[in-house]
């Protein structure tokens, strides 16, 4: 009997006491969304207007400011193996029939379409195979996927900056590193030996940066915040010259929305009527409303592209990838009378509705 009133002692103690440490654990506080604000993205420094990627996150009311020079390559952390080039940094790539990259010389290089190419030329065609897709699709990048048969993956000539003569073109060629992530060989096409960089997927970001072509080549570097922290972003990019022409050769210029298409934010553009604007949008519009989740869903639409200045018959709705949704419009960029200074657009957004799962 004494030894039954001892093990029901024990476990009366030991509920009590687990009772009491569940009591004590911090509560986990769940920040709501912001309400919206108006926010400046600073792409601005002394050296040029545009200087700067710039990511927004509207539920947090933050920017953040990364040089747009600083990354070459960004290496996919999904379950797939991709290689993006950098479209603020006017990358280029092509794919040369070899596979060791200490092989390619500078003769192949010039015998690349990259070399010395100019994106103005009226002869020039299919220009648009040496970048990433114009929509953000991971399946139709210049760079194929990287392959599990080592023999499959081809060195490339890649050129960054518009400068796309030696001594700035680089040989680069990718490898898959077990199943978590990429080696990276690269070198200058005029050099004979290589360095290789070892690159991690992190799951809680889309992408892994590499540097190369600004003195910190072969460096993994910070650029984007983690996928779950950022919407969209403004920058100097790469698009079609002709934004009719799906096939179009590319062209770069200042003033691009990109949206975060590969976290699953969407966005949609709505022109404003007598009956329907920028104030007026609330939830019951969204009935009506097709979102887009390709990466120029916003693109150069907010702005005149010949001449430059905001479009003020337009807005924009932007759900991001936790569900909530904004209405977005442009209030300066530093053009015409707008009030606004160049490389400092900006935006004012409201939520219209919060994601209740």
């Amino acid at each position: 009997m004494n030894k039954l009133n001892s093990m029901i002692a024990i476990a009366a103690l030991a509920i009590t006491f687990t009772a009491c440490k569940k009591d004590s654990e911090e509560p986990i506080i769940v920040v709501p969304p912001s309400d919206g604000a108006t926010l400046t993205l600073n792409g601005k420094t002394a050296e040029s207007n545009y200087t700067n990627i710039v990511y927004a996150d509207l539920s947090t009311d933050k920017s953040v400011a990364v040089d747009r020079k600083s990354w070459a390559l960004g290496f996919y952390s999904g379950a797939d193996f991709k290689v993006v080039i950098n479209q603020s940094f006017q990358g280029l790539a092509q794919a040369i029939n070899k596979t060791d990259i200490n092989a390619v010389t500078l003769d192949d290089a010039k015998a690349s379409m990259v070399y010395n190419i100019n994106l103005l030329s009226s002869t020039l065609t299919n220009a648009v195979s040496l970048v990433d897709y114009y929509d953000g699709s991971l399946n139709r990048t210049a760079i194929a996927t990287v392959s599990a048969n080592e023999s499959d993956n081809k060195v490339y000539i890649l050129g960054l900056n518009g400068s796309y003569t030696e001594p700035n073109l680089y040989k680069v060629r990718i490898l898959r590193n077990g199943t978590a992530g990429y080696t990276l060989q690269y070198a200058k096409v005029q050099e004979t030996t290589f360095k290789t960089v070892s690159i991690s997927k992190n799951t809680d970001y889309n992408l892994s940066f590499v540097s190369l072509g600004n003195n910190n080549d072969g460096n993994i570097v910070n650029v984007e915040p983690k996928k779950a922290e950022w919407d969209l972003h403004w920058s100097y990019s790469t698009y079609k010259s002709v934004a009719t022409t799906s096939e179009s050769n590319p062209y770069f210029y200042q003033d691009f929305i990109t949206i975060n298409s590969l976290a699953g934010v969407s966005a949609a553009e709505i022109i404003t009527t007598s009956t329907l604007t920028y104030t007026s949008f609330s939830e019951a519009n969204l009935s009506a409303v097709t979102f887009l989740n390709t990466r120029d869903a916003i693109g150069s639409n907010w702005r005149v592209t010949t001449g430059t200045g905001i479009k003020t018959d337009r807005f924009y709705a932007v759900k991001d990838s936790a569900g909530n949704i904004y209405k977005l419009r442009f209030i300066s960029m530093g053009v015409g009378n707008d009030g606004g200074e160049r490389g400092k657009p900006v935006i004012e957004y409201k939520l219209v509705k919060k994601d209740n799962t």
